[in-house]
C-alpha cells in the first residue's frame, strides 16, 4: 500500500467522480483508477460502487475512508512540526509552570521573547512538581519551570534560573503588619493558611516553621496563590508567599512583611528532559530565559 494510493483514494471519495479528483490531482484518469484498483485488489475489498454516473463508497469504503482521513491529517501534522522543529523563529513551544509563576514571571518571559520572535507560539500546561516532572519526561512539554529545583534527578537536566525569598503575609489588622521584617518564630501561635499536601510550597513553608522552632497550626489549606492571599487577607490566618506570589490581582489584599530568620527560599529551575534534543525553537527560548535572567551558558542545551 502506498501514500499516493491513498491520497487518490481521498480524493476520489470526496469528489465521487474518478474524472474530477484526477483533475484536482493533476494526473491521468487512467492513473486514478489504476491506483484506486490496486488499492481494492490489495485490501480485498470494494471500496466504491456505481451510482449513476458517480462512485459511492461502500460500508466497508466508508470506514476506510475515517482510517485514511485520520492517518493523512498525522502524516501532515508530523510534517509540519518537522518543519517547526528545524525553525528556530517559527513553531510552538510547549511550557510547564506551577501556578504561583502564572501571576507574573510567565507573562513577562514570554512577552519579552515575543518581541524578538513574533512568530512562535507558545502552548501552557500549569501543574504541580510531580505533575510538571511527568510532562517533562512523556514530552507533553518541552521545558519546565519547576520549584524547587530538582538537584538530583537521572532523567531530567536543568538549571536553577532564580532563588526567590518568601515573605509573610498577614491580616492588615495583625499586630505585626505594621513591620518591616520579623523573626518567623513570632508567628508561632498564629494559625497558617498553607497550600494543599502535594504542592511545594507547603513543605517550604513546614520545615521553615520547624527550623524556627514551631509546628504551625493549619487553620485552612488551599491550591491557588490567590486563595491563600484572599483567605489571609479575609483574617483567616498567616502564610508564607514568594515574592512573585505578592503582586496584587484583587482590592482585598493581605499585609505582606520580610522574615528576617530564618531565611525562607525556593529555587525556581528550568528543566527539560536528559539525553533528548529539543526543538530549535524550544533552544531558542532556552538560551533567551538563561540571559534574561543572567545566567552563563556553560553547556549546550540538550546536545
Amino acid at each position: 500500500m502506498e501514500l499516493r494510493q491513498l491520497h487518490y483514494f481521498l480524493k476520489v471519495a470526496q469528489k465521487e467522480h474518478v474524472t474530477q479528483a484526477a483533475e484536482e490531482l493533476h494526473v491521468a484518469q487512467s492513473a486514478v483508477s489504476r491506483q484506486i484498483h490496486q488499492l481494492e485488489e490489495e485490501l480485498g475489498v470494494d471500496l466504491f460502487m456505481q451510482k449513476g454516473r458517480n462512485l459511492q463508497l461502500t460500508a466497508v469504503g466508508q470506514l476506510f475512508c475515517k482510517r485514511v482521513e485520520g492517518i493523512l491529517k498525522d502524516l501532515d501534522k508530523a510534517v509540519g512540526e518537522v518543519h517547526e522543529f528545524l525553525d528556530p523563529e517559527h513553531g510552538e513551544i510547549r511550557i510547564g509552570f506551577p501556578h504561583s509563576l502564572g501571576i507574573h514571571l510567565i507573562p513577562s518571559v514570554v512577552a519579552a521573547f515575543r518581541q524578538r520572535y513574533p512568530n512562535v507560539k507558545f502552548r501552557f500546561k500549569q501543574g504541580m512538581f510531580p505533575t510538571l516532572i511527568r510532562d517533562v519526561l512523556s514530552a507533553e512539554v518541552d521545558l519546565a519551570f519547576i520549584s524547587p529545583f530538582p538537584e538530583k534527578h537521572d532523567q531530567v537536566d536543568g538549571d536553577i534560573v532564580l532563588t526567590e525569598e518568601l515573605h509573610a503575609i498577614l491580616p492588615p489588622n495583625h499586630p505585626l503588619a505594621g513591620e518591616d521584617s520579623i523573626a518567623l518564630e513570632q508567628l508561632k501561635d498564629d494559625k497558617f493558611v498553607l497550600f494543599s499536601k502535594g504542592y511545594s510550597l507547603r513543605p517550604i513553608v513546614w520545615h521553615a516553621c520547624l527550623e524556627a522552632g514551631f509546628t504551625p497550626k493549619i487553620a485552612f489549606e488551599g491550591e491557588e496563590t490567590d486563595t491563600i492571599r484572599g483567605l489571609v487577607a479575609a483574617g483567616m490566618g498567616v502564610s508564607l508567599l514568594p515574592e512573585m506570589a505578592l503582586f496584587q490581582t484583587n482590592p482585598l489584599q493581605p499585609a505582606h512583611v520580610a522574615i528576617s530568620h530564618p531565611k525562607v527560599t525556593r529555587t525556581i529551575g528550568l528543566i527539560h528532559r536528559a539525553d533528548d534534543k529539543l526543538p530549535l525553537v524550544a533552544q531558542s527560548f532556552r538560551s533567551f530565559l538563561l540571559n534574561y535572567f543572567g545566567l552563563q551558558q556553560n553547556n549546550t542545551p540538550s546536545d
